[in-house]
């Protein structure tokens, strides 16, 4: 176990899946000039269960993310920065919040690629780009239907997860999976419970 700074969010942050960030309040200021001490500087996020994001005093979710820093640009207004998703964490204690969030973590086991699943990201790969398709003549989406996945199918699989239109609860679920074919199983069902919504009447 070990410690690491945290940024608690109304959003899950999935591995392989990119982060951008405005940080403007002294609190996180002061939590980015420490940890770019060090390198790679990183950073745990995870879901806000209760609360807002500014200010403190959130109740926060125990399941995250690992951020590394792959980009910072000075604004008028903080700092613009932009993470990628690394490996999976649990909190196992919250220390003191000052001068920013801190807690005592875990990393959870990577996930495997085995060929034998290839079918099924197919089928995984099929329902995402499927319901984002359909999701977007419902609104704008923030991924697009086309968007270009790597070439490594483990790290596919996890942007699969990332880009579809699910809810942050939704995507704890697919964080919390324990093994490859769990967390392409979930997605299938997630994207084709999401779908059946979309034709429901008003």
């Amino acid at each position: 176990m070990s410690e690491l700074a945290m940024f608690p969010l109304g959003s899950v942050l999935l591995p392989y899946m990119p982060l951008p960030l405005r940080v403007f309040e002294e609190r996180y200021l002061q939590m980015l000039a420490q940890i770019l001490q060090v390198e790679p500087s990183e950073f745990g996020v995870v879901l806000i269960e209760r609360g807002q994001e500014v200010g403190g005093g959130e109740k926060r979710m125990s399941l995250g993310t690992i951020a590394q820093i792959v980009q910072l640009e000075p604004s008028e207004v903080g700092v613009l920065m932009i993470a990628q998703g690394a490996r999976r964490i649990r909190i196992t204690e919250w220390l003191d919040d000052d001068p920013f969030p801190r807690a005592e973590i875990e990393e959870l086991p990577e996930l495997v690629w085995v060929d034998e699943l290839a079918g099924l990201r197919q089928t995984a790969e099929k329902a995402v780009r499927r319901v984002l398709a359909r999701a977007s003549e419902w609104e704008e989406q923030t991924w697009s239907a086309q968007v270009e996945l790597s070439d490594d199918p483990m790290e596919a699989t996890w942007q699969l997860a990332g880009v579809a239109p699910l809810g942050p609860l939704d995507q704890l679920v697919l964080l919390s999976a324990t093994s490859t074919e769990e967390l392409l199983t979930e997605l299938i069902r997630l994207c084709t419970e999401f779908e059946e919504t979309l034709w429901l009447p008003e």
